[in-house]
């Protein structure tokens, strides 16, 4: 247990130092309401209003975001595959073959719903 005190310690005072940071701006920070303050800023001039419906986005950033996700998780998977693609049983490529079709899918999935359309 002796190699992890100075863990604890460091741990514990990470605790402490968050705790007197919290409750010192609780108490000295300022307490009435400010309502330039909380104004969303664009580089100096009003915001633009909200769009109709509420500010909602189109499903198309959706689309692109889960086309990012996608995307990133592909390349978090096949980058230690591709590395040491020599020392692979078949085992491991028939599974890297299932997962880059079942990635495939995802992709016809969001080509039919209009991701990669870019008007």
């Amino acid at each position: 247990m002796s190699p992890y005190i100075p863990i604890l310690g460091v741990l514990f005072f990470a605790a402490a130092l968050l705790g007197v940071m919290v409750i010192a701006s609780l108490v000295i920070g300022p307490k009435r309401y400010d309502r330039a303050k909380y104004m969303p800023y664009e580089c100096g001039i009003d915001p633009t209003p909200k769009a109709a419906g509420g500010g909602r986005f189109p499903v198309k950033y959706y689309i692109t975001a889960m086309m990012f996700l996608v995307f990133d998780i592909e390349i978090a998977f096949l980058y230690p595959w591709v590395v040491a693609f020599n020392q692979l049983s078949m085992f491991v490529i028939v599974a890297m073959i299932v997962f880059l079709l079942l990635l495939c899918i995802a992709y016809y999935y969001e080509y039919k719903r209009g991701g990669m359309e870019w008007d």
